[in-house]
């Protein structure tokens, strides 16, 4: 192994490909190669590495303990290889497809105007986009299900990298109209007396706002818990529930609903772009996050 010249590197991107896909004919479907020329490679990777990397299980192939160790700094030097071989970065005039991951909350800030912007000057290029949990989108940016996920991502795992967009506050939407008379305002007394309208993808697991409000001991009442955010401002209204989110969630709710800062302190909301780390240098990324970060500095503050 410590000669690199006697050895045939393509075999490493065959390993690449297995790891990541788990199945023999899927791997040699990603590399347009034949199912019996990718077995030939495996064996020659398993003299190689003196190891069998690969058990049958059921359908699929299970890797070794030393096959899952090699697979980050695998996926890592590939990545850093293909860098160097397209000097030229990448060209967006080409067919690409992005696999993103993302809130309703990130699809309504960001894609509205990312796909004008797309369809405008890059028109070759496609996005496919999901929803999962946060944890979800961790795991699936990590395994390289998908190229990058948006959103706020306070516990991300060490295979991941994040980089900052914007940073936010938490901001109260009501219906003073609503609210127990006479209405003047969002006190802290009245804030903790309200019942709350809740969030979260988890359904009654606690958000990074209830955890700091337990932190310093205090516990709203939750009288709705909803998937998403976008229907709350209309649950509010004609309601005296109250809704606390990202201030950038409550732009253009409609006349009628009040927008005032949460009565009571609370934590900086931090939106970001995660990606694995072994891509951090990826010329594709790179030029899609800077799409992005246009798209965000063109919406007015909140």
């Amino acid at each position: 192994m410590n000669n690199l010249r006697a050895i045939d590197l393509n075999l490493l991107v065959v390993l690449d490909a297995l790891l990541a896909e788990r199945h023999l004919s899927r791997a040699a479907e990603r590399l347009n190669m034949s199912q019996p020329a990718v077995s030939h490679a495996l064996a020659r990777l398993r003299i190689l590495l003196d190891d069998p990397l690969f058990h049958r299980r059921r359908r699929e192939m299970e890797p070794t303990l030393r096959a899952l160790e090699l697979s980050t700094p695998l996926a890592e030097a590939l990545a850093q290889i293909r860098t160097v071989l397209a000097p030229e970065g990448f060209d967006p005039h080409e067919r690409h497809v992005f696999r993103l991951a993302m809130s309703d909350f990130g699809t309504a800030l960001l894609l509205p105007e990312l796909m004008r912007r797309l369809r405008a000057e890059a028109p070759g290029i496609d996005l496919v986009v999901t929803q999962k949990s946060r944890e979800g989108m961790s795991s699936a940016v990590a395994d390289g299900e998908i190229d990058m996920a948006f959103g706020v991502f306070p516990d991300l795992s060490s295979r991941c990298v994040a980089e900052t967009l914007f940073e936010d506050d938490y901001a109260c939407l009501l219906d003073p109209s609503a609210q127990p008379q006479p209405y003047d305002g969002l006190t802290e007394e009245r804030y903790w007396a309200a019942p709350h309208v809740l969030a979260a993808v988890h359904g009654e697991a606690a958000t990074e706002l209830d955890l700091h409000l337990r932190a310093h001991r205090r516990h709203r009442r939750i009288a709705l818990v909803l998937p998403h955010w976008t229907v709350a401002p209309q649950v509010v209204r004609g309601t005296d529930l109250i809704l606390t989110v990202a201030r950038r969630c409550l732009q253009n709710t409609g006349a009628g609903l009040e927008v005032t800062a949460a009565p009571v302190a609370t934590p900086t909301i931090r939106f970001v772009a995660i990606f694995a780390k072994r891509r951090r240098t990826d010329p594709a990324l790179r030029w899609l996050i800077e799409q992005v970060r246009q798209v965000i500095a063109m919406r007015p503050s909140p």
